[in-house]
Formats: structure tokens, sequence, C-alpha cells
């Protein structure tokens, strides 16, 4: 993990605006709006590195509500599109969504399928080494 936030926080590229971090207050109001609760470890993701702007993919986030990326937004969209209830979007790929599982594993659900596909991640660490950096 520590690794990967390296990693991450080399990679980043400065933008403009800059995203700020949430703090553990804005995640439980975050986890409030979507009635669901966030694993712990998706929990630490968004502490430590919702703030990185890299390659082509773009991680929900949790601080601007009128960001593209406000994870309550994008999990309205998800679940509308017919991504499971229990499954919260960790970032959108055109009409597919990477989605975070109540254990905190990291499964792709495919838009055009609308169905999870074989493909998982053991955790958002796991996908953000395997699939965000290499994006």
């Amino acid at each position: 993990m520590e690794e990967v936030i390296e990693q991450l926080r080399e990679a980043n590229e400065p933008v403009p605006v800059p995203l700020e971090l949430p703090d553990e207050d804005q995640l439980v109001e975050i986890e409030e709006q979507l009635f669901i609760n966030i694993p712990f470890v998706f929990k630490e993701f968004l502490l430590t590195v919702s703030d990185v702007v890299y390659g082509s993919l773009e991680p929900v986030t949790c601080t601007d509500p009128q960001s593209h990326t406000f994870l309550p937004d994008v999990a309205a969209n998800a679940w509308e599109a017919g991504v499971p209830r229990d499954l919260i979007p960790l970032c959108q790929d055109g009409d597919s969504y990477y989605c975070v599982e109540e254990d905190g594993t990291v499964v792709l659900w495919d838009g055009d399928e609308e169905a999870i596909t074989e493909e998982s991640w053991e955790s958002v660490w796991h996908w953000a080494r395997d699939v965000w950096l290499e994006s």
C-alpha cells in the first residue's frame, strides 16, 4: 500500500485547481448520503490519494459536490445504469464502472453486458497499481 501511495504521489499531475483530500467527517456524510458503509480499505484510499490526478482514469472524490467525480453523483449514475446497489463505484470508465465490494475487493461492471466481469482485484490498492497507474 505504501509503495502504491508513493507511486501515485510521484505520478500526480499538476492541475489549475488541485483536489482536496476528505476528512473522516466528510466520509461519514458520504456514507449517510449513500446509505451504505464504505469498506475500510476504500476509506484509506479516499483519505490518502483521492486528490491524485493521473492518467486517463478519474477515481471518485469526496470533497467537491460540483465535481463530475463526486462519489454520491457517480454512485447514483452507476446504480441507475444497473450496477448492483451493494457495490460502490470507484471509477467510471466509459459505460463501465470499477466498483468496490463490501469486503474491499474491486470488480469491473461492464456497461455493455450490464454484468460483473471475471476481472477483479484484491483491493483498491491492487487496482490502483494494476489499472490506474497503467492508464
